[in-house]
């Protein structure tokens, strides 16, 4: 029995972070200083992310944006900040056109809905660059 190596205080930490953070919105600086493993097991317990993009957004998000994508996360660039859902959670950009301020489309398609997760989703491909919520960025 002694072939065993298991430290049950770093599972329990594991476990406590993980049940005492699911389903929150946690805020958040993307400046390269934080784990891109821990955004994504963030959001992989059902957290949302609303992260202060403090740098080039490509260079920050490429490392963890494929990852969650891959598990049915979205992620927006929306004001200077990163949003980032779990699976099940939909980011609703329908009210950033309504006012009629820089929809790309009558349908009010600002280039960030569709699935295709907007500007970190393209980090993850390398071609991140234009803030995509132009509709949204006169509004408040």
């Amino acid at each position: 029995m002694s072939d065993w190596d298991l430290d049950l205080r770093d599972a329990e930490a594991k476990m406590d972070e993980a049940f005492a953070a699911a389903g929150d919105v946690v805020l958040g600086v993307l400046d390269g200083t934080t784990d891109p493993e821990e955004w994504v097991r963030s959001v992989d317990y059902g957290n949302t992310l609303v992260l202060s993009i403090e740098g080039d957004l490509n260079e920050l998000a490429a490392p963890f944006a494929r990852d969650v994508k891959e598990m049915d996360g979205e992620l927006m660039h929306f004001r200077g900040f990163l949003v980032v859902t779990p699976p099940g959670v939909s980011i609703e950009a329908d009210r950033l056109s309504d006012s009629g301020h820089g929809a790309d489309d009558e349908n009010g398609d600002d280039g960030d809905r569709g699935g295709d997760g907007g500007d970190a989703d393209d980090a993850a491909e390398g071609n991140a660059g234009a803030d995509r919520s132009g509709a949204a960025a006169d509004q408040n």
